[in-house]
């Protein structure tokens, strides 16, 4: 892994295996669906812990409404949202966030579908005149839904960013890790609705993948 700087995050080349699933402990039921450990549950909470310094730096001493990306996003918000607050406790900044939960689903199996749902309220007028912090993924087509109800301000944190063909400009302003493009599972990522817990970030197997296919 290489650490390019704030922008990128933790950049995990294309041709990292992960690791060996001997050195962690995991749910055992999992043992045969997941191939490797790509990114330790260790590794992600002071990965968490730092952007969470960023964002208190650029924040400190005002008000932001965080919206957090269900279901795949509520560790990352949990986790970013505590670390948040011990900052605040332990500096003479205090960032007094409220949070607000918006549901989507792009995903059939491991694959991105072109229709993005959002469940649940639709309604985020909430948010007009806010500062926002949206932790989740899928954000082309939630930002441009968010902005219809005009916030004073729009971030992106994201624990995970694909580098995927054609790749352009990244709409994250807090990234955690920049990864190839694999279907990884854990840490509240699922696959059809199982792996979420798993502490860890993995990649799934081929028997994984069969056997909880939809």
């Amino acid at each position: 892994m290489d650490n390019t700087g704030v922008t990128k995050g933790i950049v995990i080349k294309d041709d990292w295996p992960g690791y060996s699933l001997d050195l962690f402990t995991y749910p055992e039921h999992y043992h045969e669906d997941i191939e490797s450990v790509y990114i330790p549950h260790g590794v992600i909470m002071n990965r968490i812990e730092r952007m969470a310094k960023y964002i208190m730096d650029d924040f400190g001493n005002s008000n932001i409404m965080v919206l957090c990306v269900l279901k795949g996003g509520y560790k990352f918000c949990a986790d970013l949202v505590e670390f948040l607050k011990v900052l605040g406790r332990n500096s003479n900044k205090y960032l007094e966030t409220r949070v607000e939960f918006i549901r989507l689903k792009s995903y059939l199996n491991d694959q991105s579908t072109e229709e993005l749902h959002i469940i649940g309220s639709r309604d985020l007028s909430f948010l007009r005149g806010k500062a926002i912090l949206d932790t989740g993924k899928t954000m082309k087509a939630l930002l441009k839904h968010v902005e219809t109800f005009e916030p004073k301000m729009v971030k992106v944190a994201g624990l995970l960013v694909k580098r995927v063909p054609n790749m352009t400009e990244s709409l994250t302003d807090y990234v955690g890790f920049e990864i190839p493009n694999r279907f990884v599972v854990g840490y509240a990522l699922d696959y059809n609705e199982y792996f979420r817990d798993l502490n860890h970030i993995c990649v799934i197997s081929k028997t994984g993948r069969m056997k909880y296919k939809v």
